[in-house]
């Protein structure tokens, strides 16, 4: 059950001018399933994105990384789900390079325009011709108001949808954001397995999107993680339609700060919503790390305590054997560190102050704080004034029921 995941209803969720969305049944791993999601872009949608590290990175993520780095206006997404068309070769390529030519030919693009995704199951051929007689349907499904069905469409194991959806006034302009995000295990930066679709109706230079859509990654996607494992097909788009009539070309724009503020909440939310709908998760847990000597030590030591099975085994059952992530932080790789000057707060509970059990802490003050589904922990490492926060939640019984079942 997802951990205190909201869900807008139909009617909150504002399309994006200059952005349509088609959904269709392609049957590629399951029947009766709606399995391809169509974006048709209007001309001159600015379009950035990010990648997985992982080298065994799937076909599509190649394809779109040579199509972005073409030069090509993108004016098309194409995204299936149920296979991953990752560990597939030569062949792999070709299905994601067919895929993109069938979608350039209805829709009267170049191939270089289509950018395609796929989510799934790892080491087997992508039933193309499935995928591609399908597209049809999807274009007579396009249209602005769909993207509640989207966030439907591209889920995998996740058993909700992740939607996010808000407007705000810059420069006299009213400003859409809209975007869903799909992912519940296999979450690790960079980036996690995941896929995260963020859109505006502001206009922004496509030099300056690419850096804002890095900038956002960092503070959202590339900040949380479920089981420590890094996906071959994590993909985080972000697309600037510039219908609104807002134009912003660079930093020093009144209108860039407000506008970068309100896309990083929508995309530190979509990524909250991952963790919260991660597999089997009962509690979604944010850590932060504080006084470290530099952003790569804070994120070191949150991700340490975030990756370890024990901690996370121990908050499943609201057990507080604490010691756990004081031995997570001692490992983490900070090679001087002084543990005499580490205090580790558990929500409001300081748990241990000076590199040890603090005097005044009683265990039945970790446990009520465990027990609670939205957990804060805080580290200060006492060596300077960096920090950063990273997400993550419990491991359950049901993780492994998933994760062995998932083929089946």
């Amino acid at each position: 059950m997802a951990v205190n995941l909201h869900i807008p209803t139909q009617d909150s969720i504002h399309p994006v001018a200059g952005i349509e969305i088609g959904i269709a049944e392609a049957g590629i791993r399951k029947a009766n399933r709606k399995d391809v999601t169509l974006f048709r872009l209007a001309p001159n949608t600015a379009v950035a994105g990010v990648f997985t590290q992982n080298r065994f990175r799937a076909a599509p993520v190649q394809v779109c990384e040579a199509h972005l780095a073409s030069g090509q206006s993108i004016a098309a997404l194409v995204v299936n789900t149920g296979n991953a068309n990752a560990g597939t070769g030569a062949s792999g390529l070709a299905a994601s390079q067919k895929t993109c030519e069938a979608v350039a030919s209805l829709l009267q693009l170049t191939p270089q325009q289509v950018l395609p995704f796929s989510t799934g199951v790892i080491l087997e051929p992508l039933p193309v011709d499935r995928l591609i007689d399908a597209l049809p349907q999807a274009i007579d499904n396009l249209r602005p108001d769909n993207w509640f069905n989207a966030a439907h469409s591209i889920m995998t194991t996740d058993t909700q949808p992740k939607i996010v959806s808000r407007q705000l006034t810059l420069q006299g302009h009213t400003i859409t954001i809209t975007g869903i995000s799909k992912g519940a295990g296999m979450i690790k930066p960079n980036m996690a397995t995941m896929l995260g679709y963020l859109a505006t109706d502001a206009g922004l230079a496509p030099e300056l999107l690419r850096e804002v859509t890095q900038d956002l990654a960092n503070q959202s996607f590339n900040r949380i993680t479920v089981d420590g494992d890094t996906s071959t097909n994590d993909s985080f788009i972000v697309m600037a339609t510039g219908q609104s009539g807002l134009q912003v070309d660079n930093r020093q724009h009144p209108a860039f700060a407000p506008l970068i503020q309100a896309l990083t909440e929508a995309a530190v939310e979509l990524a909250q919503k991952i963790v919260r709908d991660a597999e089997g998760a009962t509690k979604f847990i944010t850590i932060n790390v504080e006084q470290a000597q530099s952003s790569e030590e804070a994120l070191k030591v949150a991700y340490a305590v975030a990756h370890s099975p024990l901690v996370k085994t121990a908050f499943y059952a609201s057990d507080p054997n604490l010691g756990r992530i004081l031995a997570a932080i001692g490992y983490a790789g900070v090679t001087d560190l002084d543990v005499s000057k580490v205090n580790l707060w558990l929500g409001d509970v300081l748990v241990a102050s000076e590199g040890q059990r603090h005097p005044q802490y009683e265990e039945a003050d970790g446990q009520r704080v465990m027990k609670e589904a939205e957990i804060s922990m805080r580290i200060a490492l006492g060596r300077g004034d960096a920090s950063e926060t990273v997400y993550t939640c419990d491991f359950s019984h049901e993780y492994v029921s998933i994760n062995a079942d998932y083929r089946s």
